[in-house]
C-alpha cells in the first residue's frame, strides 16, 4: 500500500512522445516563418513573421531546458528589438506597406554569405561534439552566467551598452537631419 502510494506521489518524466512533437511544432514553425521573413516583400509582413520566428526559437530554448535563453529570446529579441523594428518602420516611412525588391547582385550576396554561414556553423558544431566523444559536463546555471558576465567580463558589456548608445543617439540624430533638410 505504501509503495503504490509513493509511485503515485513521485513525479514521472516528460512524455517523450510529447517533447518529440513539440520540437517538431517548434521546428515547423521556425523554418516556415523564417522563409516567411526572407520571402515576403511587405516589411511589415516580415516583421510579423520575424515574431512568429523568434518565438519558435524561444520555444525550443524551452525544450532544451534553457530558460534563461528562453526568456532573453522572448524579452529582448521578440518584446524589444521587434517592437523597435516595427515602431521604426511606421514612424519613418511614408508608406508601411511599401514592397521591396532586392537586385539580383543582394539576392547573390546573400545567398553566398548565407551559405559560408551554414557551412561555418556545421564546421563549429562537428569540432565541439565529435562523434566519439561520450564527456558528460556539468551545466552552466543562470548564477554562473551572471557571475562570468558581471565578473570576467564586465568591461566588454559595459563596452557594448555604450557602442549601443552612441549608436541609438547617433541614428536619433541622423533622422532628425533628414527631417529638418526635408528629405525623407
Amino acid at each position: 500500500m505504501m509503495i503504490q502510494l509513493l509511485a503515485q506521489t513521485t513525479p514521472q518524466p516528460p512524455d517523450a512522445g510529447a517533447s518529440a512533437v513539440l520540437f517538431y511544432l517548434f521546428a515547423i514553425l521556425a523554418g516556415a516563418s523564417a522563409l516567411g521573413v526572407v520571402l515576403s516583400r511587405n516589411i511589415v509582413r516580415t516583421a510579423v513573421f520575424l515574431l512568429f520566428t523568434l518565438t519558435a526559437v524561444a520555444g525550443l530554448y524551452f525544450l532544451l531546458d534553457a530558460e534563461f535563453l528562453a526568456a532573453v529570446q522572448l524579452v529582448v529579441y521578440a518584446g524589444g528589438t521587434l517592437v523597435l523594428i516595427i515602431f521604426g518602420v511606421m514612424l519613418t516611412s511614408k508608406s508601411p506597406g511599401i514592397r521591396y525588391e532586392p537586385k539580383i547582385g543582394e539576392v547573390a550576396v546573400a545567398i553566398g554569405v548565407s551559405v559560408v554561414s551554414a557551412v561555418a556553423l556545421v564546421m563549429a558544431i562537428v569540432r565541439q561534439f565529435p562523434a566519439n566523444s561520450a564527456s558528460v559536463e556539468r551545466h552552466p546555471t543562470i548564477a554562473d552566467l551572471g557571475q562570468t558576465l558581471l565578473g570576467d567580463y564586465l568591461i566588454p558589456f559595459e563596452l557594448i551598452s555604450v557602442l549601443l548608445l552612441v549608436v541609438m543617439i547617433g541614428a536619433a540624430y541622423l533622422a532628425k537631419a533628414r527631417r529638418r533638410e526635408g528629405r525623407p
